[in-house]
């Protein structure tokens, strides 16, 4: 079974910097690409970051420059740095990957940036 598992949401201030992570198992993590969406209140779903099996990665261009996309292959992990964190960054992060034709979501963490 496929699982996506977060951590590291949370309530940050305008200009900080939060790190967040997700925990893969049931797949061959090092071959796969991996993704970050997030969903803001009353916004669709966004794809906000991805890092291929081979470590190219792309991100929205609302987050260029100010998020990075990393992986450990040898911990099954993927890793979403944030920095310079604006209030319009915040909403529930997910972790994605799609396996066997299937799209698997870890439960979303919540990321708020507020004074």
């Amino acid at each position: 079974q496929v699982q996506l598992v977060e951590s590291g949401g949370g309530l940050v201030q305008p200009g900080g910097s939060q790190r967040l992570s997700c925990a893969a198992s049931g797949i061959i993590f090092r071959i796969y690409t991996m993704n970050w969406f997030r969903q803001a209140p009353g916004k669709q779903r966004e794809m906000v970051a991805t890092i291929t099996s081979t470590e190219n990665t792309n991100y929205a261009d609302s987050v260029k420059g100010r998020f990075i996309i990393s992986r450990d292959n040898a911990k099954n992990t993927v890793y979403l740095q944030m920095k310079s964190l604006k209030p319009e960054d915040t909403a529930v992060y997910y972790c994605h990957v799609n396996f066997g034709k299937t799209n698997y979501w870890g439960q979303g963490t919540q990321v708020t940036v507020s004074s």
